[in-house]
């Protein structure tokens, strides 16, 4: 029998309705500056209505972008972002399946202290060791490249352990089954070891896209080159455009622009993505 409390039902949709309110507020402010033209922007109060300049907007910083940061296409931006995002994630992903693989089944001396040096890497960020990190891709010749971008990023101690952990749930009867059919290790990877993973990669996947589209301090060390900026270090010059008045319509548009890939992403994925983080069984 379900108890009725129509008070805590009643708080409970109401903390909810706030919190949506908290979280789509900005976006709101966000899509209805980038309606607008850059007179109105600075005009007081500002509008909380869209106005009728969206499309004209788009065009400017999608084809044109904004002289304070430039002049470089918002759409050069996002395919920079989005091929650094996709070589990162895809990159992680792949590294973290093999290592995980040849720490669970494989037998070699010194295979968890291995690990252990990998799981310890978490306490060594990018930011950590960004020095001697710029100082290897500089003498690799790697500046100004999606390579430099992406590499110094790719390794994962999360996902590695992430991906152990799932694999040490999958029975060894299986494992055993695949030996008498006479599947060597990388046919009993590829048929077995990647479907039964596939949801955890899906969560995977949408996590470190977002890692990788989101980041600012690498590329920005790294980059010299206008054509390599990335969306986050556009949105960033265009607020410190100098002797200029920023021109908020554009680079509103801009912030919504840069909001859709992690929203797609997430959307498309959401149901495995669910499961990859809540799936305890195989």
């Amino acid at each position: 029998m379900t108890e009725d409390r129509p008070i805590l039902t009643f708080l409970a949709h109401l903390t909810l309705i706030v919190g949506i309110l908290l979280v789509a507020f900005p976006i709101w402010v966000t899509f209805v500056a980038a309606t607008h033209d850059q007179i109105r922007m600075v005009q007081v109060p500002l509008p909380l209505l869209p106005g009728d300049q969206f499309f004209a907007n788009l065009k400017e910083v999608f084809l044109n972008g904004i002289d304070g940061a430039g002049g470089i296409p918002v759409g050069m931006m996002m395919m920079n972002s989005l091929i650094v995002a996709l070589m990162i994630t895809i990159g992680k992903i792949t590294i973290s399946l093999l290592s995980a693989f040849a720490i669970v089944y494989f037998k070699f001396p010194f295979r968890m202290a291995f690990f252990w040096m990998i799981f310890i890497t978490l306490m060594l960020p990018v930011e950590v060791r960004i020095l001697p990190t710029f100082e290897v891709v500089a003498n690799l010749g790697m500046l100004d490249s999606y390579w430099g971008l992406s590499i110094p990023l790719i390794a994962s101690a999360t996902a590695t352990f992430m991906f152990r952990q799932v694999f040490l749930t999958i029975p060894d009867e299986m494992l055993e089954a695949a030996r008498v059919d006479g599947a060597g290790p990388f046919r009993f990877f590829w048929d077995i070891l990647l479907p039964l993973s596939r949801t955890n990669i899906a969560a995977l996947f949408v996590i470190l896209f977002i890692y990788g589209w989101n980041q600012y301090l690498w590329p920005l060390l790294i980059t010299t080159d206008s054509s390599m900026v990335t969306v986050v270090m556009g949105i960033k010059q265009m607020l410190e455009a100098a002797e200029q008045t920023p021109e908020w319509n554009l680079i509103m548009m801009t912030s919504l622009l840069a909001m859709l890939p992690p929203v797609v992403v997430v959307i498309a994925m959401q149901r495995m993505f669910v499961r990859g983080l809540t799936e305890t069984e195989k």
